[in-house]
């Protein structure tokens, strides 16, 4: 199904040409009646002679709602620029064509309406020459242009046929299997609830899925679907959706809103953006202009940043970081309209080029401005690496959300740049989505960040086995999974080690200087002098000190059997040695035959044999060990 909207200045016919094609007057407010305008959007539906329902949404065409007419304007495959016979091209005219280009609707159909009030047909000429000039060097310099009085119906035919014709040669919206519908009116009915209108982009919906309102995030079920009256059980991207919602309530949903799945789009306050400022305007666009920013069916303030320049000249194009004063949702290649607060103007517009840039730029950064122009100019396989770099360490799902490209593409496209070397896949999954990815540059600077990172800690720690994992991790501000999937990978190539919660550069060994290693021979000396009761922890630490015992232990001179007692490595061999073998001759062992035996007093004792309990060689049983048979 195809949605064609309507465009053109106050009073040129629109909404009775809209009314005239199917029937259905699409001004439904008590104002718009009495006023004869219409102030918020119209819809109706018509079906074309090749049997295909389209619909049809009518925009205002008075400047003071403007703001209405582009909520409305930017899900259509067509528009009909409608120019009245009696008055001609007017401001309203130039400013929705002005807007119909900036958004790049490249299909539409020049309408000459109220030819009825006309008897003159070189009257008639001139408007048609003049409509020919006005939209010369637009995206509709080649619309079909068709004259029609909706009063006597001449020429309403020819341009049902002409719709038929454009339409055929515009193709149906994708699905990309994220489904949003960005919400252009919310009411409620009696028996019904909370119902939302839109055109769906990029996915379907069903009936019973569970959706989320962003930006809020209020979770809601679907009841029920309708287009133009008529029930669904889905709907397709690019209709005119009406959704039931069980679950939340009409004042919780404003327009501009967008009801989307759980977890596939996430809300923005700050986008990068190519920009096209007006010819028409008379000023300069500085630097932190404050302008209203137009997307979907949002309407938000924002503060325009200007990058890489001090000021646009009119006709001038550049880069913009918006800064939102209410966050939004948007995807990379959405258009957008800006227009000033007051006095209200349109200024220009462009294409988002990054939805989630993280973070301000500095105005005259030179990659930065690099980046932004391989985003807008930039094959797709430039645009996924120069995304993807900005992104560190990242899942398919989110990759993909940041460059707007359907799954397909996105996955095909990963596959080719891993088989040029270009990116690396940490973690595989099943899911592709959930599968990690980076740059090989930015593995590259991780890598040597990491290397350089344990390095440093070892030089300043020599008595540490190595960094602890997390303090590791919180320096890198990595994800839990992310850092999981990174640590993997490095002692997979043996160049970081592992012992238990520590890290370690491999290769990386505890040194002593020599006053050190002077008061541990110190301490080792009395270990020997009484090897079954030597000095316990408390002792040790008066003798050398908690950090060199620390250092001590983890270079395995000392091994700690409980809180409070050590022994040496060959002692510990020789205890756990002997323990097996009474075990394996006498079957069981009783802590006053293994204090006995190495005449050692009962707190020696107690600590062994619970150490070994641990390690898995012996297993108590009553008041005795016996051998722990179970591997």
């Amino acid at each position: 199904m195809h949605i064609v909207g309507t465009a053109g200045h106050v009073d040129h016919g629109k909404s009775t040409l809209i009314a005239a094609l199917t029937g259905v007057h699409p001004d439904r407010l008590k104002e718009e009646i009495e006023r004869e305008m219409t102030i918020e959007l119209g819809f109706a539906a018509l079906q074309l002679p090749n049997g295909e329902q389209i619909g049809i949404v009518d925009t205002p065409g008075h400047r003071d709602f403007i703001g209405n007419m582009l909520a409305g304007i930017g899900g259509i495959d067509a528009v009909l620029l409608v120019i009245a016979a009696d008055e001609g091209v007017s401001a309203q005219t130039r400013e929705h064509l002005a807007i119909l280009d900036l958004l790049q609707i490249q299909k539409g159909i020049i309408v000459i309406t109220k030819t009825d009030l006309i008897n003159d047909p070189e009257w008639l000429e001139l408007v048609e020459l003049e409509a020919r000039e006005l939209v010369h060097d637009t995206s509709l310099s080649d619309a079909p242009l068709v004259k029609v009085s909706a009063k006597t119906g001449a020429g309403l035919q020819e341009l049902i046929q002409t719709m038929e014709r454009v339409l055929a040669e515009t193709p149906v919206k994708s699905d990309y299997g994220r489904p949003r519908l960005p919400v252009d009116r919310v009411f409620s009915l009696t028996g019904f609830g909370t119902i939302v209108t839109g055109t769906l982009l990029d996915g379907t919906f069903s009936v019973g899925e569970e959706v989320v309102c962003l930006p809020t995030g209020l979770h809601a079920r679907i009841r029920g679907i309708q287009n133009h009256n008529q029930k669904q059980m889905q709907s397709h991207p690019g209709t005119r959706t009406a959704l039931n919602l069980s679950g939340i309530d009409k004042s919780q949903i404003t327009r501009g809103d967008v009801i989307a799945l759980p977890g596939s789009y996430k809300p923005t306050q700050l986008l990068d953006v190519s920009f096209r400022y007006l010819p028409s305007l008379s000023a300069s666009f500085e630097h932190n202009t404050e302008v209203k920013l137009f997307i979907g069916a949002s309407e938000t303030v924002a503060k325009a940043r200007l990058l890489g320049a001090d000021r646009l000249e009119p006709g001038e194009e550049g880069f913009l970081q918006l800064r939102l004063a209410s966050p939004i949702v948007a995807v990379r290649g959405d258009r957008y309209i800006l227009r000033l607060p007051s006095p209200s103007e349109t200024l220009g517009g462009g294409i988002v080029l990054d939805a989630h840039p993280g973070k301000l730029h500095r105005r005259f950064d030179p990659i930065v401005l690099q980046q932004l122009q391989n985003l807008r100019k930039g094959k797709p396989s430039e645009v996924l690496i120069q995304a993807l770099n900005g992104m560190g360490v990242s899942t398919v799902a989110d990759l993909q959300q940041k460059i707007g490209f359907e799954e397909n593409q996105t996955l095909a496209l990963l596959q080719e740049l891993e088989q040029n070397s270009q990116i690396i896949v940490l973690k595989p999954d099943t899911n592709p989505q959930k599968s990690l990815i980076i740059t090989t540059s930015n593995w590259e600077k991780l890598e040597q960040t990491i290397l350089q990172t344990l390095q440093a800690y070892h030089q300043a720690h020599p008595l540490h086995l190595g960094m602890a994992r997390e303090a590791l991790r919180s320096q890198l501000e990595l994800t839990q999974a992310a850092f999981d999937a990174v640590l993997s990978r490095l002692i997979n190539t043996n160049l970081i080690e592992e012992h238990g919660a520590l890290v370690a550069k491999a290769g990386d060994t505890i040194s002593f200087t020599p006053s050190q290693q002077a008061q541990a021979d110190i301490l080792l000396e009395k270990f020997k002098a009484a090897p079954y009761t030597p000095p316990d922890v408390t002792e040790a630490k008066a003798i050398v000190g908690e950090e060199l015992l620390q250092g001590m232990i983890a270079h395995q001179d000392l091994v700690q059997v409980s809180d409070q007692i050590l022994f040496t490595p060959a002692v510990v061999e020789e205890m756990t040695s002997w323990v097996k073998n009474y075990l394996l001759e006498y079957g069981t062992l009783t802590l006053a035959e293994f204090r006995d035996h190495f005449q050692t007093s009962r707190k020696y004792a107690v600590a062994v044999l619970e150490y070994l309990d641990e390690k898995g060689v012996t297993k108590r049983k009553g008041d005795a060990r016996v051998l722990n048979r179970i591997k």
